[in-house]
């Protein structure tokens, strides 16, 4: 079989999903790490040195288009699979099982990944495009802090004041992604990696307790982010 024909088929498009969501997985881990600077309670300065750190280094700038492309990736798979498995059962079961059959969450991924997705692109507009483009200290006229060395890096740390504390609003939205972030993780963790292989009885267990445990603790890590600054338990 052709290299070109395996990617188009179904297991090989399982195989993409599985990779990028993966690496997906990754970044979820840095990105919660970072959040988790604002609770130094330092007035940011921890928080803005990591964001710097993430958007001032070559590597990292690289690694950031590479990203990018595995959340275009696994979005469109994601869809296509999706379509290919309704057209397969365009009439469903006699019976319905329920739970008993599979999880809510596990037969949902098409709709939490559409609530993921819109929850994205929020997050996009409220923090990577003014970081990228500059808008942050033309939008909301905040000036740079001077940390690393005497260079001036943007202050990341007040943008987040800005988006959560007095807009409740925002804090319910963040809220809702969290939630669907952590059903989409229940499944798409232990998912990700079947398709890659294990299937030992021995690891299964181990496989869903850690991704159960992965995707409740990382959901809290960020939906704390906005409720800690609305609450004024950061500042």
């Amino acid at each position: 079989m052709k290299w070109s024909a395996f990617f188009t088929s179904s297991v090989g498009k399982k195989l993409i999903m599985s990779i990028t969501g993966i690496s997906l997985i990754l970044f979820l881990v840095v990105h919660a790490g970072i959040n988790a600077c604002i609770w130094a309670n330092d007035g940011g300065e921890m928080f803005n040195k990591a964001a710097h750190f993430m958007g001032g280094t070559i590597v990292i700038r690289i690694l950031e288009i590479g990203l990018f492309a595995g959340f275009i990736i696994h979005i469109i798979q994601g869809y296509v699979l999706t379509a290919q498995n309704n057209n397969r059962r365009p009439v469903k079961y006699a019976v319905n099982y329920g739970n008993r059959g599979s999880k809510w969450y596990s037969r949902s991924m098409g709709l939490l990944g559409t609530l993921l997705l819109l929850f994205l692109i929020m997050h996009i507009y409220h923090f990577w495009v003014p970081s990228r483009l500059g808008g942050i200290a033309s939008i909301h006229t905040l000036e740079p802090v001077t940390y690393m060395d005497g260079r001036e890096i943007h202050n990341l740390y007040a943008e987040i004041l800005s988006v959560f504390q007095d807009n409740i609003i925002i804090v319910i939205l963040y809220l809702l992604g969290c939630i669907s972030l952590a059903y989409h993780l229940m499944h798409g963790f232990q998912s990700a990696f079947r398709t890659l292989g294990v299937h030992n009885k021995r690891y299964i267990v181990l496989l869903k307790t850690t991704g159960y445990a992965f995707s409740i603790i990382v959901s809290i890590v960020f939906a704390m982010m906005p409720v800690s600054v609305y609450m004024r338990w950061v500042s």
